[in-house]
């Protein structure tokens, strides 16, 4: 039996072996959260954020489409060679990929997206808006009107939708007609931007390279995908990535290891009928009667087909048919989109519309074609995270925000062309909280010509950005 002063000698030896065991870490985690603090900092000083807000603000006023990223790609260009930061263009026509630190391994992406969206609207929906707006008429005449107009402009092309500016009333509104940046890929590039300076000046204290990945198309065209054909993340061992939030509040921030996004492919079908006049059906081949059973059959493959416990979506979200109201149309296209979690799930429900719309084309004496547009629109794999490059963008999210502001985030169905990086190299991918909370009409979605931000996240956006990289090559160092 050990006396009392072997038994004191024998934990004081277990306490310092654990302690010194833990010591690297806790060093390190000391590091990065004053790393983390600095960065934040640097960033929030005023000229520092001004800058930031006035990058931000000049992208916005002119949105570009995917692919046509041209101004967008030259203000970027511009601001790195301000910096002193070199970098290859083009990649994937407009895209660029900045490098900092020494050119030596490990190589660390951080990505941003450069596209804008198409602004449309109804011109019907859109004038009556503007009636309601300023009450010209009570509700019972404007449902009177709206039938009225609906009748009497079916064939004149009146109804068409019409391109639309920003609806959002400030002084850096988009200046180009139809397009505006309602998904925040604005902020996005500069927050990327901001890390860039953040990481230039302290490019000294870099443990490897920082690979600054701006990439076009991310809008349903799967820019990612083209800038990994060209190889410009050869050699890059994991990425890090970011998307406002409009739901969050700014300085709250979120994710989840493993599967955070659905996949997702797009469909287009024309149904071919014979036309007729509508008082006369039986010398007619309905496409529109085809297609309505071809849309309800649909709704089938997850609420039949779908193991319960399986997330699948499948939506009809356009149908294109005839314009006179007595007039069976010859043909109606419509088509919408369909998400997966799983490889199996894509292939699954890609095989089951193209039958589906096909057997209820030929049940009704139809003809259809189906095209999943994969040669325009490439479908998106699930967007996965890496569980260790989570946790470590967590931990830094915590120094940097605290840790009751670091969310575990649910899984969503929407799409991201990120999904493409995660299948080649350790990815993670959070949303950023950007709430606007001086609106007077309430939070506005993604892809609302309403959207707004709150511009204070662009100093968070910047040095996460920056933290997350700088911390991981200590990381890494410490792991070899």
């Amino acid at each position: 039996m050990m006396s009392s002063f072997t038994t004191n000698i024998f934990f004081l030896f277990i306490f310092s072996v654990v302690l010194l065991t833990n010591y690297p870490y806790n060093s390190l985690a000391i590091e990065t959260e004053s790393l983390t603090q600095d960065l934040l900092e640097s960033a929030k000083q005023p000229e520092f954020f001004n800058w930031l807000k006035s990058v931000r603000r000049r992208i916005h006023e002119y949105p570009e489409l995917a692919f046509q990223e041209h101004k967008t790609s030259q203000l970027i260009r511009d601001e790195l060679d301000t910096i002193g930061i070199e970098y290859v263009w083009p990649l994937a026509k407009t895209g660029l990929v900045g490098t900092v630190g020494s050119g030596g391994k490990p190589w660390f992406g951080l990505r941003a997206d450069m596209d804008a969206l198409p602004i449309q609207v109804s011109f019907l929906n859109h004038f009556l808006d503007f009636l309601f707006q300023f009450q010209f008429f009570v509700l019972l005449e404007l449902e009177l009107i709206c039938k009225f107009l609906k009748n009497s402009f079916a064939t004149s092309g009146i109804m068409n939708s019409i391109n639309l500016k920003e609806l959002v009333d400030s002084e850096y509104k988009s200046k180009i007609n139809g397009k505006m940046h309602a998904c925040g890929h604005d902020a996005h590039v500069t927050m990327l931007l901001g890390a860039a300076k953040l990481l230039q000046n302290k490019r000294d204290k870099l443990k490897g390279t920082v690979k600054l990945v701006f990439q076009p198309a991310e809008e349903g065209y799967a820019g990612a995908s083209y800038m990994l054909e060209e190889g410009a993340l050869d050699g890059v061992q994991a990425i890090f990535g970011m998307h406002v939030w409009p739901f969050l509040p700014t300085g709250i921030i979120g994710s989840r290891p493993g599967p955070i996004m659905a996949g997702a492919g797009r469909f287009t079908a024309i149904m071919q009928g014979k036309g007729g006049h509508a008082a006369l059906p039986h010398k007619a081949k309905d496409p529109n009667l085809a297609v309505s059973m071809a849309i309800l059959a649909l709704q089938q493959l997850v609420s039949r087909e779908t193991d319960p416990l399986e997330s699948r979506v499948v939506s009809v979200a356009f149908v294109d048919g005839g314009e006179a109201g007595n007039v069976i149309p010859e043909s109606v296209k419509f088509g919408g989109t369909f998400r997966f979690m799983t490889s199996e799930g894509f292939s699954y429900l890609k095989q089951r519309i193209k039958e589906i719309i096909e057997t209820q084309a030929s049940v009704h004496q139809c003809s259809a074609t189906v095209d999943f547009v994969e040669d325009l629109m490439r479908p998106y794999p699930p967007t996965l995270n890496d569980p260790t490059l989570y946790e470590h963008a967590k931990r830094v999210g915590e120094n940097l925000l605290g840790e009751q502001n670091v969310q575990y985030a649910p899984i969503t169905m929407g799409a991201e062309d990120f999904s493409f990086y995660s299948q080649k190299m350790s990815a993670a991918f959070f949303n950023i909280g950007a709430e606007n909370k001086t609106t007077t009409s309430g939070v506005k979605g993604l892809h609302s010509p309403y959207f707004t931000l709150d511009e204070d996240v662009l100093p968070i956006g910047a040095a996460l950005h920056a933290a997350v990289a700088m911390s991981y090559f200590d990381t890494h160092v410490q792991t070899l």
